[in-house]
């Protein structure tokens, strides 16, 4: 797992791989014990469905037919004009937005997802503080 994350960080242009290396270290500095995952962005079949993302911790998620699966609560991926962290598992899909949308800096926030171009565009201890919020949130569950 932890080969399958160095290579896509190493992948990325050299901003982009500077940002999201500092972003794993410091979201592994707030959840060091976390269980880590790696999706490649493919589906069963092969095809590509999704940029690749890392993912932190754990989490389940029970759908409404009873069925539950096993998710991570913090992942981060590159995306064409930056990086977005997710932050899964808010009910409340205004939460984000509403909390620290105008505290975070050039940054656009969705109801689990935060995306901006790059690291010195935004307060890292706004995200990291949304993070924590969201660790706490699913954690409860």
């Amino acid at each position: 797992m932890q080969d399958q994350i160095e290579t896509y960080i190493a992948s990325q242009p050299e901003a982009k791989r500077g940002d999201m290396q500092a972003l794993h270290h410091r979201i592994l500095q707030i959840m060091p014990d976390c269980k880590l995952w790696f999706l490649d962005g493919k589906n069963d079949d092969g095809k590509i469905v999704s940029n690749p993302n890392i993912g932190y911790g754990t989490r389940t998620t029970t759908y409404a037919d009873g069925s539950a699966r096993e998710f991570y609560q913090i992942g981060i991926s590159a995306n064409t004009t930056g990086i977005s962290v997710y932050i899964l598992g808010i009910d409340d899909k205004t939460y984000l937005a509403r909390t620290y949308g105008t505290e975070l800096g050039k940054a656009t926030v969705t109801g689990y997802c935060i995306k901006f171009k790059r690291l010195a565009d935004i307060d890292l201890a706004v995200l990291e503080a949304a993070i924590c919020s969201g660790l706490a949130a699913t954690s409860a569950t």
